[in-house]
């Protein structure tokens, strides 16, 4: 390929409104080819979507409707717009174009690349049938269709968590089968939620490029310290040498305002991540109560320890139960440490803080 433009693909599948951090990683990493004078290609998912990835499942991944799909992915391009250039003219492809017409015949030529025990080697698969979980035949398929997006894209390269090294390695087999050279794969690492478990919009423990300066900002802010080098590393464009200088501070606080900073500028330009940081110094390192702060969704009769989960502030029961014991959980300003509390109606509206920097509001 001396001398020829690589054409590097990315896909991603509409699974949530919201394009969020971990999804910039290789978002970030097709930029850099596309700086490089590179044709690169970036699929919607949107069939695949529907199928669902189990790559990085511990259970079955339920189907989604066309409909949530494609509610899913109205405003993506928009989103991703936010990293790639529009001016260098991605080249965009939602996977439906080839998948929905693919003959059975054609998905038998598919299937026949691979063996079961290939898919079932896999290490989240091999678990789950040791355990005795079901494993359906759909989620067999699935690496076939990303496969056969290479196929139809003549990838050169593609990019993809480290999570997909098996779907990333389904492209390869299928271009030999179809004459055509193939591809290298670069996998990028996967970074860890607010709540230090992978990033997924299915726990609630994302950081949104759709999410407004203050939310994002405090959001970072959030994260567990030992997060704050790979987050400048994979979520930033600051110098290596630079970080290394950043994160050897003492105070870790300030190297986590450095990165909150430079992830809003990111998205937000540098000074809506300037109000952002005046905006948390002034509320959360002076004990205000925020004016503005996200909403969590109750309904009557729903348990505290609950709603501390819906809010992304705990994991688990356990995890909420010891919140509140420890007196880190409070209610229109008003500690509780009853983890038995009961939410209603009358609660509509109320102001919750965890700990010394979370805050939410309930709502009906």
């Amino acid at each position: 390929l001396a001398g020829e433009k690589l054409r590097v693909k990315l896909g991603i599948d509409p699974t949530s409104p919201n394009l969020h951090l971990g999804r910039s990683v290789p978002l970030l990493k097709l930029r850099d080819f596309q700086d490089l004078g590179c044709d690169v290609v970036f699929i919607v998912g949107d069939f695949t979507g529907q199928i669902g990835d189990t790559s990085d499942k511990e259970s079955e991944r339920p189907m989604l409707s066309e409909q949530d799909v494609q509610r899913n992915m109205e405003s993506y391009l928009d989103q991703a717009a936010k990293i790639l250039d529009p001016k260098k003219k991605p080249e965009i492809h939602h996977n439906s174009e080839w998948l929905e017409k693919l003959s059975f015949q054609r998905v038998g030529a598919l299937a026949d690349s691979f063996s079961v025990a290939e898919f079932t080697a896999r290490e989240n698969i091999k678990k789950r049938l040791n355990e005795g979980k079901r494993v359906s035949l759909r989620e067999m398929l699935y690496p076939l269709m990303q496969g056969y997006d290479s196929v139809e894209v003549n990838a050169d390269v593609e990019l993809g968590g480290t999570d997909q090294r098996f779907n990333l390695l389904a492209g390869r087999t299928l271009q030999k089968a179809w004459a055509q050279e193939p591809q290298d794969i670069l996998m990028t690492n996967l970074i860890l939620g607010t709540d230090g478990r992978k990033m997924s919009s299915s726990w609630g423990n994302t950081i949104n490029l759709t999410d407004v300066p203050n939310d994002m900002f405090g959001k970072v802010m959030s994260i567990p310290d030992e997060l704050i080098e790979g987050y400048f590393v994979h979520c930033t464009r600051v110098p290596m040498d630079e970080v290394k200088k950043v994160v050897a501070e003492p105070n870790p606080r300030d190297a986590k305002l450095r990165l909150a900073k430079e992830i809003v500028t990111l998205y937000h330009g540098a000074a809506e991540a300037t109000k952002a940081e005046e905006y948390f110094v002034e509320t959360f390192s002076k004990g205000q109560v925020p004016s503005e702060m996200p909403s969590v969704q109750a309904v009557e009769g729903m348990a505290l320890t609950e709603l501390l989960i819906a809010a992304g502030v705990a994991t688990s029961k356990g995890e909420a139960r010891r919140k509140i014991e420890q007196g880190g959980v409070s209610i229109n300003e008003e500690k509780t440490d009853d983890f038995t509390v009961v939410i209603s109606k009358q609660h509509d509206s109320s102001v919750v803080k965890v700990g010394k920097k979370d805050f939410f509001r309930i709502v009906f």
